[in-house]
């Protein structure tokens, strides 16, 4: 599988609930379910461990992705991602980095 990067700048292609999904494997799906029921204090069944990427118009996309920001905003400017954009860094991605530095550091090397 090629490197896909979010529009956020997470790394797609390591994102165990996508390699999951490639995979068809209900097992690697079970798995992701309980790791990130614990990392974010929710309940996630198997059947929702289904991501085909968030650069997708259709398809399958893990919950929060279908409600993200960041997400409708680089659909909406159609960039590959937001180190394509010509308003980054923005507020919405700024706010998401304080979470998650090595997704800034992804788009930052993309955009220079």
């Amino acid at each position: 599988m090629k490197d896909m990067i979010a529009f956020c700048g997470m790394a797609c292609h390591e994102c165990p609930t996508l390699l999951a999904t490639q995979a068809d494997d209900d097992e690697k799906r079970a798995k992701v379910a309980k790791l990130l029921s614990k990392q974010f204090k929710m309940e996630l069944k198997i059947e929702d461990i289904n991501c085909d990427g968030c650069q997708q118009n259709s398809g399958r996309l893990l919950g929060h992705c279908l409600k993200c920001q960041i997400r409708k905003c680089g659909m909406g400017k159609k960039v590959l991602n937001c180190a394509y954009c010509s308003d980054y860094s923005c507020k919405k991605l700024d706010m998401f980095f304080n979470m998650m530095p090595d997704a800034k550091n992804r788009l930052d090397v993309l955009h220079k």
